[in-house]
């Protein structure tokens, strides 16, 4: 009798535990595993197993793709803001009659020291700056443009790419790479440039907590942009395959 083809898991990735959760799928012998990445950075870290990048056209093109594909397992392991796919993610499933699984980052939790100024939209976040500030945006390029009207501000602005045209701010410092787990050089960083406040996005993980670390250090107030509730699906706890 010809076998059985093998369980094809489709994961939403994009962050780090989507690369691990790939390597341990793909080390299991006895699945396909397809990693769909959003194709915004340039030079991507692929994970093993393959590969797919760019977007799916909604929910509608992701269910059509996980039933030409086969897929009978979707796991969303995208970056906790990503809040658009998550959402066509859980339509794609119930349209396709697949099980999805979410993959959830825990976000970080203010700790001693943390001057945390806790806010739920990046609207409110330029507002909660001073006039005057030295502001290091750590937010990706598409979280940029509430902070434009802030021409009393002076912003450092860290990128993984660099951008194809201009950034619209009228006092600005572009830094192109990704952000350090180590909080020294996230320190020497802030030092070097002045930094009196940092923004940021309630991530989670260990790459991006360096600046974290290092706004505790320097005792530099952190306005950072809290999660929203979403709906979701069944969860898949970390570590888990």
């Amino acid at each position: 009798m010809p076998s059985e083809p093998p369980e094809t898991v489709l994961i939403l990735g994009g962050t780090a535990e989507a690369f691990h959760l790939a390597e341990r799928l793909v080390e299991r012998g006895d699945l396909r595993v397809i990693t769909s990445l959003a194709g915004r950075t340039q030079d991507p870290v692929l994970p093993p197993g393959e590969v797919r990048i760019g977007g799916f056209g909604g929910a509608e093109g992701l269910a059509a793709f996980m039933l030409e594909n086969g897929v009978t397992r979707l796991v969303d392991a995208t970056h906790p803001f990503a809040h658009r796919i998550s959402q066509n993610a859980i339509k794609a499933a119930a349209q396709a009659g697949i099980a999805l699984e979410h993959l959830v980052r825990p976000g970080w939790e203010r700790q001693p020291g943390d001057h945390w100024h806790e806010v739920t939209s990046l609207d409110e976040a330029a507002r909660a700056l001073p006039a005057g500030a030295t502001v290091f945006l750590a937010l990706g390029r598409q979280y940029l443009d509430a902070f434009v009207a802030r021409s009393d501000c002076r912003f450092v602005i860290r990128m993984v790419d660099a951008p194809q045209t201009p950034l619209a701010f009228t006092d600005y410092t572009l830094i192109l790479g990704r952000p350090s787990a180590d909080a020294t050089r996230e320190a020497d960083l802030f030092s070097a440039h002045g930094i009196t406040h940092v923004v940021c996005r309630n991530s989670g993980g260990a790459a991006g907590y360096g600046k974290i670390e290092a706004a505790r250090q320097l005792r530099l107030p952190v306005v950072i942009l809290s999660r929203r509730i979403e709906p979701t699906s069944p969860t898949l706890e970390k570590g888990r395959s």
